[in-house]
């Protein structure tokens, strides 16, 4: 029995804080597992997890891990506690093995990753992997690693990326619906218009004239290196939408982009 291609997804996951509040952003999460195909495994590419290389989680039971502070305790009692899928881990090992990849067991499940997945499948019963970001590599070369995950999708796998578009926590309010400021709103419109244009001179930050409005928007990149994972493993044939809009606490861009086959009758050919 063919199994259906999963789409790939990018969610922003803002403050911790949302894994916990039942907001605009939790209710998009809840109906969107609703409507997604149940995958057979989720693999996760969270801004919260850099490495030196390129590391596949590959654990039978990960931990929930906390990695953060300064929040309420009732955070620090969320568990999600989906399985693992050890053969999936060496399956995707040995996809990645021309970038060096390796399996570890010294991780879990952050909470870039769990923050969304107890809204999105809340029962916590799909296994779980997380694929770490390396640390060496450019915006380009995340993308090309990316390219490599694509057959995972034919097998029933949900590529799903964590971060933010924008991510200046220097320049947060801390209130949900802060007025957003006028440069997370300029840079989080131009990328999703260059991935709309699949401008990649835009997207992997290679305008100079560019470099103020992205130190602004991003003073570190791993917040938007996950949606080059998601735009990596999707092809011609997906339609590229964008299924949530919002800016959280002034500078958080919570925007989801999601590449969804097209149905065969009007995909290109190849």
């Amino acid at each position: 029995m063919k199994t259906t291609r999963m789409p790939t997804l990018f969610f922003g996951h803002g403050s911790p804080m949302n894994a916990i509040t039942q907001n605009a952003f939790a209710d998009f999460l809840n109906e969107k597992g609703r409507q997604l195909i149940k995958p057979k495994a989720i693999l996760a590419i969270s801004a919260h997890w850099e490495s030196l290389g390129t590391q596949i989680l590959k654990s039978a039971h990960p931990k929930t891990i906390h990695d953060f502070g300064g929040f309420p305790s009732k955070l620090f009692e969320v568990q999600y506690q989906a399985p693992g899928d050890i053969e999936l881990a060496d399956k995707i090992a040995k996809l990645l093995s021309s970038h060096h990849a390796k399996v570890t067991d010294q991780w879990g499940l952050d909470h870039g990753t769990w923050s969304v997945l107890v809204h999105l499948y809340p029962q916590a019963n799909i296994p779980v992997l997380q694929l770490s970001l390396d640390r060496n590599l450019k915006l380009r070369d995340h993308f090309n690693l990316a390219k490599d995950l694509k057959s995972l999708r034919d097998e029933g796998v949900l590529i799903l990326g964590s971060g933010n578009i924008t991510h200046n926590l220097r320049a947060i309010k801390w209130n949900e619906n802060a007025k957003p400021f006028d440069w997370a709103i300029e840079f989080d419109q131009m990328i999703k218009t260059a991935i709309l244009k699949k401008d990649y001179q835009i997207l992997f930050n290679e305008n100079p004239s560019d470099g103020a409005l992205w130190d602004q928007a991003l003073p570190t990149l791993e917040h938007y290196i996950p949606l080059l994972y998601v735009l990596g493993a999707s092809d011609e044939n997906d339609q590229l939408s964008f299924p949530y809009e919002e800016i959280q606490m002034g500078s958080l861009s919570m925007r989801s982009v999601e590449a969804n086959p097209r149905p065969a009758s009007s995909r290109k050919p190849s």
